[in-house]
C-alpha cells in the first residue's frame, strides 16, 4: 500500500508545485506593469484616468507595454531557461553544486560583449545600464537597437565558442571529470582576456558593468519571443534525454548497463545545456545562483525523475528570476538594484542556510 502511495503523493506534489508557479507567474506579470522609476501613478494611473492627455497616455503606454511587461516576461523567460540548464548541469556532472555556467559559456559572452564593446568605441547607447530610468530607456530602444542586436550576437557567439573549446580541451564529452577541469579553465583564461581587453579599452567599462552584473532593463519583445521558443525546444530535448540523466545518476556503469548510448546522448545534453545558457546570457548578462538554487528548492519539495524535473526547474527558474527582477525595481525606487547582484545575495544567503542545516542538500555524488 506504501508502495503505491509514495508515487500518487509526489504527483500530486509536482502538480501543485507547477500550478503554485504559474500563479505566481502570472502574479508577477501583472505587478511589473505596475513596478518602475516612472511609479504606478504616473504609469498605470495614466493609463487608467479618464481625463489623461493624449500625450501623456501615449507615454504611459509605450513604458507599460514596451519596457514594463516584456522586460518582466523576459525576466520569467530567463529563469525558465537558467533553471532547466541548472537541473541539466547538474544531472550531467552528477553533482548538485553544478550551474549552467560551468562549461565556459559566461565567460564566453563576457569576453564577446566585451570585444564588440572596445569596437563600438564603448558601446554607444548602453549607458547608464540597469540604473537607467523608463523614460531615458524609451530613447535607447529607439535608437540603439542594431547596436542592442550586435551585443546579443556577440554574447550568444562567445558562449557558444567557449563551449566548442570546452569540449575540444576535454576531448568530446566521454569523461565527465575532464569535461568539469576543462571547463573551469576555459572559463579562468577568457576571465583573464576580458578582463585586459577592458584595461585597453576603458571606456567599455561602464557599459560592461550592466552586463557583467546582469540587467532585464533591456529586454524587448523580441528577445522574449527569442527565449521562449529556445525555452521550448530545450525542455523538450531535455525530457527527451531524461533518461540518459536518469541512468547517470545511479553511476557510469549503471548507465552502460541499461543499453544507452551513453556518449551520444551526452552530447546532446551538452549541446542544449549550451543553447539555454548562452540565450539567457545572451539577453540578461550574468546573473548568478539562478541556475543553482532552482533545482535545489525543487527536490526539496518533491523528489522526482528528471522528466518531471526539468519542467519543475524551469517554473521555480522563471519564479527566482521573475521575483529578483521586481525587488530590483521596487526596493531602491525611482533607482533599481542590478538583478544579478540581488539574485547573488539572496542565493548566497541559501547556501549558507543549507549549509547551516548540516551540509546534507549540498553532498554531492561526485563528478
Amino acid at each position: 500500500m506504501s508502495d503505491r502511495q509514495g508515487p500518487q503523493v509526489n504527483t500530486t506534489r509536482t502538480a501543485w508545485l507547477l500550478w503554485l508557479a504559474a500563479l505566481l507567474c502570472v502574479a508577477m506579470a501583472v505587478l511589473g506593469l505596475c513596478i518602475g522609476s516612472a511609479g504606478f501613478e504616473n504609469t498605470v494611473g495614466t493609463l487608467l484616468g479618464a481625463h489623461t492627455e493624449a500625450a501623456e497616455r501615449a507615454m504611459a503606454q509605450q513604458i507599460v507595454w514596451d519596457i514594463r511587461l516584456p522586460r518582466t516576461l523576459g525576466a520569467l523567460a530567463a529563469g525558465a531557461l537558467l533553471g532547466l540548464a541548472g537541473a541539466l548541469a547538474q544531472g550531467l556532472f552528477r553533482n548538485p553544486l553544478a550551474d549552467p555556467y560551468l562549461l565556459g559559456s559566461a565567460s564566453g559572452a563576457s569576453l564577446g560583449v566585451a570585444l564588440a564593446l572596445a569596437s563600438l568605441g564603448g558601446g554607444a547607447g548602453m549607458v547608464g545600464g540597469s540604473m537607467m530610468s523608463e523614460s531615458a530607456a524609451i530613447s535607447v530602444f529607439s535608437s540603439s537597437v542594431w547596436v542592442r542586436l550586435g551585443l546579443t550576437g556577440a554574447a550568444f557567439g562567445g558562449a557558444v565558442l567557449a563551449v566548442m573549446l570546452t569540449l575540444s580541451l576535454a576531448r568530446g564529452v566521454q569523461h565527465t571529470l575532464r569535461l568539469l577541469l576543462a571547463g573551469v579553465i576555459v572559463g579562468v583564461v577568457l576571465g583573464a582576456i576580458t578582463s585586459l581587453v577592458l584595461l585597453f579599452s576603458p571606456d567599455s567599462l561602464q557599459a560592461m558593468q550592466s552586463f557583467l552584473l546582469g540587467s532585464t532593463s533591456f529586454i524587448g519583445w523580441t528577445s522574449c519571443l527569442l527565449m521562449a521558443v529556445v525555452w521550448l525546444l530545450c525542455v523538450v530535448a531535455a525530457w527527451a534525454l531524461a533518461r540518459v540523466l536518469d541512468g547517470l545518476s545511479l553511476g557510469e556503469s549503471t548507465a552502460q548497463s541499461l543499453g544507452l548510448p551513453i556518449g551520444p546522448l551526452r552530447a546532446a545534453l551538452v549541446g542544449v545545456l549550451a543553447l539555454a545558457t548562452g540565450t539567457a546570457v545572451a539577453q540578461t548578462g550574468l546573473i548568478a545562483f539562478v541556475g543553482l538554487a532552482a533545482p535545489h528548492l525543487v527536490r526539496a519539495i518533491a523528489r522526482v525523475p528528471h522528466r518531471q524535473l526539468m519542467w519543475l526547474a524551469s517554473a521555480m527558474g522563471a519564479v527566482l528570476l521573475g521575483g529578483a527582477d521586481l525587488l530590483a525595481r521596487w526596493l531602491i525606487a525611482p533607482q533599481e538594484l542590478p538583478v544579478g547582484v540581488l539574485t547573488a545575495v539572496l542565493g548566497g544567503l541559501y547556501l549558507l542556510w543549507l549549509m547551516h542545516r548540516g551540509g546534507g542538500a549540498l553532498g554531492g555524488r561526485g563528478a
